[in-house]
């Protein structure tokens, strides 16, 4: 497996299970190996990174050590998906306070709006390579 990045996600969450999907789909290299926030590996990583137990509040990227949240995440996983994904980290520039108050908004009412699930997400056997 090449991957180098781990994605770590609310796996009861209909739009983080689908934004998984989505970057799955468009990860042609195998870039990122995931997880969910809930799992056993994903709260040692949490705990690692000095972030509380039951942290939901963002999508983590952790790539080659360091952690990243929010919208800052979101533009880094961008730039290694196929297609013209990688123009989004383009937005970097775009203030953080900005971006992340975005961010913050859409994860606020995430539940509300799409949904959530009863239990995390199972990978599909042909995907469970990918998974923590």
């Amino acid at each position: 497996m090449n991957a180098q990045a781990t994605i770590l996600f609310d796996g009861v969450c209909n739009l983080c299970n689908s934004s998984v999907n989505f970057v799955i789909d468009r990860d042609r290299k195998a870039y990122f190996r995931f997880g969910t926030l809930q799992s056993e590996e994903g709260m040692t990583l949490l705990r690692q990174a000095a972030y509380p137990d039951g942290y939901l509040d963002s999508i983590l990227l952790i790539e080659h050590g360091v952690v990243y949240r929010e919208s800052e995440a979101a533009l880094r996983i961008a730039r290694h998906l196929s297609g013209v994904w990688p123009l989004l980290y383009g937005f970097r520039f775009v203030p953080r306070w900005i971006r992340d108050g975005i961010y913050a908004w859409i994860a606020r009412n995430r539940y509300k709006w799409f949904g959530r699930r009863d239990e995390c997400r199972i990978p599909t056997p042909e995907l469970k390579a990918r998974f923590l």
